[in-house]
């Protein structure tokens, strides 16, 4: 089964961040009318909710969402460098080393 990077609640907090965005364009481009935006509509709020909008969508990217983990029980665990294997006992007499095995001879032929 594939393993998605983003789950349903990422999602969902990027699309509120793009509304917040939204929202805050809006209001810069359409502040107070008499003043063409020069006002704490257009100055003030509008960047504060930009500001916000993209803190948001940063958290959307960075917040981990356990739902789009898939745990895998049935495969064993990947073996590590500090795996250890069994050895025999200090008292226990070593096993006589495999005796290496004879030197093959070449099969081409030499001119």
């Amino acid at each position: 089964m594939q393993r998605f990077a983003f789950g349903p609640r990422n999602y969902r907090l990027m699309g509120i961040g793009l509304v917040i965005l939204a929202v805050g364009f809006v209001t810069m481009m359409f502040g107070d009318k008499n003043n063409y935006g020069e006002d704490f509509v257009g100055i003030t709020l509008g960047p504060l909710l930009l500001i916000a909008g993209f803190l948001v969508e940063f958290a959307a990217i960075l917040v981990r969402d356990d739902s789009a983990v898939v745990s895998r029980g049935d495969a064993p665990p990947a073996p590590t460098a500090f795996t250890l294997t069994p050895t025999a006992p200090a008292g226990a007499p070593a096993a006589p080393a495999p005796s290496p095995a004879p030197a093959a001879k070449p099969t081409y032929k030499r001119l």
